[in-house]
C-alpha cells in the first residue's frame, strides 16, 4: 500500500462526501478499521489452520506502525508543498455544474497513475526511500504488513502529479469518494495465500505481482510499482512476473532489526545524515540525497560499513526469543492503543484541537513505549512507566478521559487500572525474561 495522501492533501479531512459530511477519521472508524481488522483475523485463523508460523510479534509491529501513520495524518502533522486546491484554482480548464459519470473513472485512473510514479520515485531515490522503507521492513508478507505506513513523510511533494485532474476540473467531492476506494483496494493483495487469479493478472495488481514487489531477491528488486493496475509497470518497463523457481524473500537489504516503528521510520534518514557528514567531498555530501537508493560515497562505505544482505539464500530473519505470555502482552498493548484511537475518532468532532493533539500524542508515546519493550530495551521500561504516569495525571487533572465517562462511567478508572497493570507487567518481563546478555547482544539500530 504505497504512499497516497490524497485524503490529507486534497480533502483536508473535512470535505463533504455527499450526501453527508464525513471526515477522514470517521471513514477509518466506520469502514477502514473494521475492514482491515476482520480481514487480518481471517488470515491469521487460516494461517493457524494450515499450521503456518505467522509471527504475532511482527503483526503487532505492523499494526503499531499503521496507528502512527493514521494518527500523524489525523493530527495534521504535515503539509503539502503544492495543494490540489492550488492546482485547481490556477490550472482548471473546464468547470462542471455536476460531474459526469466518466469523471469518477478518470479520477480513479489518474490517482493510480500518480501513485505509480510516486511509488517508483520513493524506491529509486535515496532521500524519498526514507518515506517508504517501513512498508518494506517486515520480513513477512501478510495483510498486517500492508498497514506498515510511514510516520516520517511530514511533507507531501508530489501533488503535482494530480495536474491532469486539475486541468479537467475534477472537483474535490469526486476525489473524496474515489480516494478512499483506491486506498482500501490496495490492502487485499498483501497475502501469500492467494496464488494466481487468471486473466486478471494482466489487468490489476494481484498478490502474485505484489509478492514480487516486496521481495528483495535480485530478480524482483524494484519491480511492480503499480497500486491497482499492472499495465503501468508493463508500459514503463518495471514489470516482473513471479517466477516458480525463485521464492520471494521479504524485507530490506539493510535489515532494520527492530519492532519500533519510529526507529524504522528514521533509520535510513539517519544513515544519509551520517554519511553526508562523514563524506570528504562536498559533491558527495550534496548528491547522496538524490542518488539511487542505497548509494553511499566510496570513502564512507569503506570506512563505515553497514550490514547488507548480499545473498538472500543466507538471510536470517530478525527473530528474538519471546515467551507466549509476552507475545500476548504485546498484542494486548497494541489492541489497547487501537481501542483508544477508535474512541479518539469517535470523539474527535466533540473535543478541542488542543485536546486532540494531547490525546493523539499520548497514543504515539504509548506505541513507542511498548514497541521499545518488544525490542527488549531498558528505555522501553522508562517510557511505559512515563506513559502510565502521563495517562493517570491527565485523568486526575480533568476528572475524565476526554468524555469517556459519558459513554462508560467506569471507563477512566478502568483505564488507570490498565496503565498500572501494563507498567507492572513490563517491569516483570524485563527482570524475568530479558537477560543482560540479550540486552547486550541485541543489535543496535544504525
Amino acid at each position: 500500500m504505497p504512499t497516497k495522501h490524497f485524503l490529507k492533501d486534497y480533502l483536508n479531512f473535512n470535505l463533504s462526501i455527499s450526501p453527508s459530511k464525513m471526515s477522514f477519521e470517521k471513514i477509518l472508524l466506520y469502514f477502514g478499521i473494521p475492514y482491515f481488522t476482520i480481514s487480518i483475523i481471517i488470515e491469521l485463523l487460516y494461517a493457524r489452520w494450515r499450521g503456518d508460523n505467522m509471527r504475532m510479534i511482527d503483526v503487532v509491529s505492523s499494526l503499531s506502525s499503521g496507528m502512527t501513520n493514521i494518527l500523524k495524518e489525523s493530527l495534521g502533522l504535515g503539509f503539502a508543498l503544492i495543494s490540489y486546491e492550488f492546482l485547481l484554482k490556477h490550472f482548471q480548464l473546464v468547470h462542471w455544474d455536476t460531474p459526469p459519470v466518466w469523471m469518477y473513472f478518470f479520477c480513479f485512473l489518474a490517482i493510480d497513475f500518480s501513485g505509480y510514479w510516486v511509488h517508483r520515485i520513493e524506491h529509486q531515490v535515496n532521500f524519498f526511500w526514507n518515506h517508504h522503507i517501513i512498508h518494506h521492513s517486515s520480513e513477512e508478507f501478510n495483510l498486517a504488513c500492508a498497514l506498515r505506513q510511514s510516520f516520517s513523510d511530514f511533507i507531501s511533494y508530489f501533488t503535482i502529479f494530480s495536474l491532469p485532474m486539475a486541468l479537467l476540473g475534477v472537483p474535490l467531492s469526486v476525489i473524496a469518494i474515489i480516494a478512499p476506494v483506491q486506498l482500501f483496494a490496495q490492502f487485499w493483495y498483501h497475502t501469500r495465500y492467494i496464488k494466481r487469479i487468471g486473466f486478471l493478472e494482466k489487468i490489476i495488481i494481484t498478490p502474485s505481482h505484489h509478492r514480487v514487489h516486496h521481495a528483495m531477491n535480485d530478480e524482483y528488486l524494484d519491480k511492480n510499482f503499480g497500486q491497482i493496475f499492472i499495465f503501468w509497470d508493463k508500459l514503463f518497463g518495471t514489470y516482473q512476473e513471479e517466477l516458480p523457481e525463485v521464492e520471494p524473500v521479504y524485507g530490506v537489504k539493510r535489515a532494520v532489526k527492530t519492532w519500533n516503528p519510529y526507529l524504522i521510520n528514521f533509520k535510513h534518514l539517519y544513515l544519509l545524515i551520517t554519511d553526508a557528514w562523514h563524506a570528504k567531498s562536498w559533491k558527495d555530501k550534496l548528491r547522496i540525497w538524490f542518488m539511487p537508493t542505497g548509494w553511499r560515497p566510496a570513502d564512507v562505505a569503506e570506512k563505515y560499513p553497514v550490514p547488507y544482505v548480499h545473498d538472500v539464500s543466507t538471510f536470517e530473519k530478525h527473530d528474538p526469543v519471546y515467551s507466549s505470555v509476552f507475545v500476548i502482552w504485546s498484542f494486548l498493548q497494541m489492541a489497547f492503543c487501537l481501542l483508544l484511537m477508535c474512541f479518539l475518532f469517535y470523539r474527535i468532532d466533540k473535543i478541542t484541537h488542543t485536546e486532540t493533539l494531547l490525546y493523539g500524542g499520548f497514543i504515539l508515546v504509548s506505541v513507542f513505549a511498548y514497541t521499545s519493550v518488544m525490542d527488549k530495551k531498558a528505555y522501553g521500561i522508562i517510557a511505559i512507566i512515563a506513559q502510565a504516569v502521563l495517562g493517570i495525571v491527565l485523568i486526575i487533572w480533568t476528572g475524565d478521559w476526554f468524555g469517556m465517562s459519558g459513554v462508560w462511567s467506569a471507563g477512566p478508572t478502568a483505564l488507570i487500572v490498565c496503565l498500572i497493570a501494563s507498567a507492572v507487567a513490563s517491569i516483570f518481563f524485563h527482570f524475568t525474561e530479558f537477560s543482560v546478555k540479550e540486552e547486550r547482544d541485541n543489535v543496535e539500530v544504525q
